[in-house]
C-alpha cells in the first residue's frame, strides 16, 4: 500500500516542483514573517530607544518663572524649547507631543510654601506621544518629591515622615518576557507559515487537476481512491516543512545578528534547541494543515475558488497567536484540546523560557494528530464520492 501511495506522492512532488511560482510563493510567506518583524523591531526599537534614553524636546511657555525647575529637567536630557503661541491647537494638529506651562503665579506660590499649579497640554488619544507623556510626568513628580524633601527638612521635620511606606520591587521578568511584544508574534507568523506553505501545493493537486480535467483520468487507475487522497495530501507535507524550517531559521537569524541589544536595550536569542523544540512541536499542525486544505479544496471547483478559501483557512488558526501578544494568558491543559492555539501557547512559553508542563506537549500533539486523522478521513470518503469529479 506504501508504494502505491509514494507513486502519488512522487507524481504529484515532480508536478509541483515543475511549477516553481506556485511553491516559491510558499517560500515568499515563510520570510514574510521574520522580515516584517525585524522591520518593526529595527523601526519601534530606535523610536523607543531614542525617547527613552535620548534627549526629549519640551516645550515651555513661561520658563523665565520656573529657573531651578527649568534646570533640573536640562539636567535629566530635556531639551527646553520655545512654546508655540497657541500650545493647545499646536498640540491638537500634531505640531508637538507636550506642552508645559508655567503661569505667572508660580513664582509667588512656590516662595509661600504653597502648592504651585503646572499646566501639562497633551492628547491622549495620540499613542505615539505617550512615551513624551509618562516621560515628563514622572520628571514633575521627581521634582515635586524633592523639593516636598527639602521644605520638610529646612523646617526641622524629617522627610521620613511623610515617606509612611517605601515599596521595594523585584521583577521577575527575563529579558526573553520584556521583549514579550515582539516575542508573542512569532506563533502567528508560523502557523501561517505552515499553512501557506501547504496551500498553493494542495490547490493544484486537488482544484487545479480538476480544471485541467486530469484528476479524472488519474481516479480511474485501478488504485483506492483514499489512497490517491493521503498520497496528494502527504505530497503537500514537505513543502510545509520547508516554509516552518525557513521560517525558523529566519526568526533566529534576526535575533542573532541584528543589533537588538543596542535597539531594546536587552539581547534575544533564540538557541538551536529552542529552535529544534519549536519545530516539533509544530510538526503536528503541518499533518492539520494539509488535512484541512485538502478538504476544502476538494469542494471548489475552480483554482480561483481554492485561491479565495484557503488564505482564509490559514489566517483563522494563526490569528490567536497575533491575540496572545496583547491579551497574554496563563497555560491551562483545557487550552491543549484545541489544535493550534495549544502550540501557539507552547512556543509563546519557549520563547519567554518559562517551564513547560510536559502533559500539556503531549495532549496538545495527539489531540492535534487525532483531529488531522479525522478529518483526512473525511477527505476520503469526499475522494470516493463521484462528487470529487466536478467538485
Amino acid at each position: 500500500m506504501m508504494k502505491k501511495i509514494w507513486v502519488i506522492v512522487e507524481k504529484e512532488l515532480l508536478d509541483n516542483l515543475r511549477d516553481y511560482r506556485s511553491w516559491t510563493t510558499g517560500l515568499f510567506w515563510a520570510l514574510f514573517g521574520p522580515l516584517m518583524l525585524g522591520g518593526m523591531i529595527m523601526i519601534l526599537g530606535n523610536t523607543v530607544r531614542d525617547k527613552v534614553y535620548g534627549g526629549l524636546h519640551l516645550p515651555v511657555q513661561g520658563a523665565e518663572n520656573a529657573p531651578n525647575l527649568i534646570t533640573f529637567l536640562e539636567t535629566h536630557e530635556m531639551i527646553i524649547d520655545p512654546a508655540p503661541v497657541d500650545p493647545q491647537a499646536a498640540v491638537i494638529a500634531g505640531d508637538v507631543n507636550v506642552v508645559l506651562i508655567i503661569p505667572p503665579a508660580y513664582p509667588e506660590e512656590f516662595s509661600a510654601g504653597k502648592t504651585a499649579s503646572l499646566q501639562l497640554v497633551f492628547d491622549s488619544t495620540r499613542q505615539t506621544a505617550m512615551v513624551d507623556i509618562q516621560r515628563i510626568k514622572l520628571l514633575l513628580e521627581e521634582y515635586s518629591r524633592y523639593m516636598g524633601s527639602l521644605r520638610l527638612a529646612m523646617r526641622g521635620v524629617s522627610p521620613e515622615v511623610i515617606r509612611v511606606v517605601q515599596v521595594q520591587e523585584q521583577d521577575t521578568a527575563t529579558p526573553q518576557s520584556q521583549a514579550l511584544v515582539f516575542l508573542s508574534m512569532l506563533p502567528y507568523f508560523i502557523i501561517f507559515a505552515i499553512f501557506n506553505g501547504a496551500s498553493p501545493i494542495i490547490t493544484d493537486a486537488t482544484a487545479g487537476e480538476r480544471e485541467r480535467r486530469s484528476l479524472e483520468p488519474l481516479l480511474l487507475n485501478p488504485l483506492p481512491r483514499g489512497w490517491v487522497a493521503t498520497g496528494k495530501m502527504i505530497s503537500a507535507m514537505p513543502f510545509a516543512v520547508i516554509n516552518l524550517l525557513i521560517t525558523l531559521f529566519g526568526f533566529g537569524a534576526i535575533f542573532e545578528f541584528l543589533p537588538i541589544e543596542e535597539m531594546l536595550g536587552m539581547k534575544i536569542g533564540l538557541s538551536l534547541g529552542s529552535l529544534t523544540a519549536i519545530f516539533l512541536i509544530c510538526l503536528p499542525v503541518v499533518f492539520l494543515a494539509c488535512a484541512i486544505q485538502t478538504v476544502i479544496a476538494s469542494f471548489t471547483r475552480t483554482t480561483k475558488e481554492a485561491g479565495t478559501y484557503l488564505p482564509f483557512v490559514g489566517l483563522i488558526p494563526s490569528l490567536p497567536g497575533l491575540a496572545l501578544a496583547f491579551l497574554p494568558v496563563k497555560p491551562a491543559l483545557w487550552m491543549m484540546l484545541i489544535p493550534t492555539f495549544g502550540q501557539q501557547i507552547l512556543i509563546n512559553q519557549f520563547l519567554r523560557s518559562e517551564p513547560i508542563s510536559a502533559s500539556n506537549v503531549v495532549v496538545s500533539t495527539i489531540v492535534t494528530l487525532v483531529m488531522s486523522a479525522l478529518i483526512t478521513l473525511a477527505a476520503i470518503r469526499f475522494y470516493e464520492h463521484e462528487r470529487i469529479v466536478i467538485g
